[in-house]
């Protein structure tokens, strides 16, 4: 396996000053996913922003882990209702334009 796109889960705990428990948790939840190469763990770079923004909310606003999986259910509810709401306006637009 190629790990240009990934960071190693050690390196990634060391720069951000936070445990490697509590990236485990996050993978045992499933809110995020964690390779491992060679008895090493790695996160794929795509993943970022959503591991950055739990770390957030649990550093930074002191959210449980319990919490951060409702409220990263409720967002991705949003932004699913968000995309049926365009979806159901375009669909609309097509109907008003052959009027």
């Amino acid at each position: 396996m190629h790990t240009e796109n990934l960071i190693a889960l050690d390196e990634f705990c060391t720069s951000h000053n936070i445990e490697i428990s509590f990236i485990s948790s996050l993978q045992q939840t499933g809110l995020i996913e964690i390779s491992t190469v060679e008895d090493t763990g790695f996160i794929d770079n795509g993943q970022l922003l959503q591991l950055e923004k739990l770390l957030r909310f649990h550093y930074d606003l002191d959210i449980n882990l319990e919490g951060i999986e409702t409220i990263t259910h409720l967002l991705q509810r949003i932004d699913s209702l968000q995309e049926e709401i365009v979806s159901l306006r375009n669909r609309l637009r097509l109907y008003e334009s052959n009027e």
